[in-house]
């Protein structure tokens, strides 16, 4: 996993820049997130999640609530890309909240969204939010690609 520019400075006009340390800390739980998130060790990613985890995810009209919502789709993702591959392009952030470019990669290998493997290369970004509460991430606001990602995977129709 690659990882962008991740260094966030607020300004100081007596002191010149100075680190804020605490969203230094956030944009660190958020890189031990996504690499952990990579290496497939969905306990130990759940255990960064806070208790009372929010998930804001597009097309619902409610947010989803709960660490095991979380896990639900993210077993989906991977069983439909096992081999999923993530470059996070950008993160940033402010006070509690943390903002991330991510690009995932990988081979659609398993039944995702109800569409059997293809065997085919994917490739589509998210763009997320994330507010950080007590040390664990509280919130998500999710925003990835999926119609370009279940063009990538749909039957190609016949005589096209």
């Amino acid at each position: 996993m690659r990882i962008g520019a991740i260094t966030a400075w607020r300004a100081n006009p007596w002191r010149g820049p100075t680190m804020d340390t605490g969203t230094e800390k956030n944009l660190a739980l958020l890189r031990t997130a996504y690499t952990t998130l990579e290496s497939g060790d969905l306990d130990a990613c759940v255990e960064l999640l806070a208790e009372n985890f929010i998930a804001n995810l597009p097309g619902l009209p409610d947010p989803l609530h709960g660490r095991e919502i979380w896990r639900l789709g993210t077993e989906a993702m991977l069983e439909g890309f096992p081999d999923l591959t993530i470059d996070v392009e950008d993160m940033f952030g402010v006070d509690d909240k943390v903002a991330v470019r991510v690009h995932f990669r990988g081979t659609h290998r398993g039944t995702f969204q109800g569409v059997e493997a293809t065997g085919r290369p994917v490739s589509f970004r998210s763009i997320e939010i994330y507010r950080v509460e007590g040390g664990r991430i509280a919130e998500e606001w999710v925003s990835p690609d999926l119609i370009g990602l279940m063009q990538q995977i749909s039957p190609v129709p016949a005589g096209a």
